[in-house]
């Protein structure tokens, strides 16, 4: 039994030892009863809603420690695998009419928009892929001082 079937279990109780009092005192005393049931489910709302609210806030300040970058369910190994296989399969046509209609010339811009779509994709996936290279030649021109 799951905590939410546990909660609704116990919210039938409630109910039924509610109308069986009903019926053992009356209708002298049903407003009360109703209103002691009702603070109980307002009781159970507050509840969920806290717990709900809890985990939203958690989420926000996991997402918040990581970066602001949430996780991506297309950020896999798949996923770029398969962008490089389709890049490497369209730049033979993309090569062929690049080089048939203007040569060497149509040749370099097919695979300059090629390894630029690629580059995209890279950066995308791995935000700071080229951060680590800005930082050497930093560290090379101390170096040479």
């Amino acid at each position: 039994m799951t905590g939410m079937d546990a909660r609704d279990t116990e919210l039938k109780k409630e109910l039924n030892a509610t109308l069986q009092a009903r019926r053992e005192l009356g209708d002298d005393y049903e407003s009360a009863l109703v209103d002691s049931f009702m603070e109980k489910v307002d009781q159970r709302i507050d509840g969920a809603v806290e717990r709900r609210l809890r985990r939203q806030l958690a989420e926000q300040q996991m997402v918040a420690a990581r970066g602001a970058r949430s996780p991506k369910s297309t950020d896999t190994f798949g996923e770029r695998f398969g962008f490089g296989i389709v890049s490497l399969v369209l730049a033979i046509p993309l090569s062929a009419i690049g080089a048939g209609t203007a040569h060497l010339p149509g040749l370099l811009v097919s695979w300059v928009g090629i390894v630029g779509v690629n580059v995209v994709q890279a950066v995308r996936t791995n935000p700071g892929l080229f951060r680590g290279w800005r930082n050497r030649a930093k560290d090379e021109d101390r170096w040479e001082d």
